[in-house]
């Protein structure tokens, strides 16, 4: 059900026989599914399948983080590594972001007492901003903009205007879909600008997603290998691609598995 949600978000609707063979399930589990969910008012039942409901602004965080989470969980502690103390770092939003904003704050040497904090992060996404707020050790910054419903990301010439204002050390953007030749790209175009305007005002600027988004292509291209000079993913990517990314001039970042444990934070 979260993967479907998750699926929902992106699209804005689904037929039954869509979101089933995306899923690899049953049209019949997946009409119960649909109905379930329905009934919790997460989505709206149509003939033949489903569309976004009222409450879709919730979906990204009650929902999207119990897609691929070891995934995740492993990139956010390798993106975390990258971090000195003292850093100015950006983060997108996105799921795999606001994981790498709990690793930050989960970092013991981060979390030491001081008259001043140990990490500015910068950041578009309400969601990360509203965890971090209340963590005196580190220094929020909120870009400002118009909220988008279902990504919590803020958009629009405030964003722009601030963002054009500020440097950074490191930031981290997320993306729906990378692809070989389009870049990195999402789902909307307001978003796409401000992900890339993050980047560029980073010293340095990595890219990160799970493997399962590499050779999609979606609406809104962030960038490529001119914007990003790191992609940091994890091991499922293909030996192929991998190759491809470096040989455009990106440095490529695996995160371990699971299982290996995160890697040590600088200092440590």
């Amino acid at each position: 059900m979260n993967a479907l949600l998750e699926l929902l978000g992106e699209r804005g609707s689904l037929d039954v026989e869509e979101a089933a063979t995306a899923l690899e399930v049953s049209a019949a589990t997946m009409r119960r599914d649909m109905d379930a969910l329905a009934q919790q008012q997460l989505l709206t039942r149509t003939r033949g399948g489903a569309v976004l409901s009222a409450v879709t602004y919730d979906l990204p965080i009650r929902y999207k983080h119990g897609h691929r989470t070891e995934e995740k969980a492993a990139l956010a502690e390798a993106a975390a590594a990258m971090v000195e103390p003292d850093s100015v770092v950006g983060l997108s939003g996105g799921t795999t972001t606001t994981e790498i904003a709990r690793a930050l704050v989960s970092r013991p040497d981060l979390a030491e007492p001081g008259p001043q904090p140990r990490l500015t992060i910068v950041t578009n996404a309400l969601n990360i901003a509203n965890e971090l707020a209340v963590r005196p050790q580190i220094k929020t910054v909120l870009t400002g903009g118009v909220a988008h419903s279902r990504s919590f990301e803020l958009t629009g010439p405030f964003s722009e205007l601030m963002l054009h204002q500020i440097t950074v050390d490191i930031a981290f953007i997320g993306a729906n879909g990378l692809d070989a030749q389009t870049g990195a790209s999402v789902h909307d175009e307001a978003e796409a600008r401000i992900n890339g305007l993050m980047a560029q005002r980073a010293a340095r600027s990595v890219l990160v997603l799970d493997s399962s988004k590499i050779g999609t292509r979606c609406f809104a291209r962030i960038g490529g290998p001119e914007l990003f000079g790191t992609l940091l993913t994890d091991s499922g990517m293909t030996r192929e691609a991998g190759e491809e990314f470096i040989r455009q001039g990106m440095r490529l970042e695996l995160a371990p598995a699971p299982a290996d444990g995160p890697p040590p934070a600088p200092g440590r």
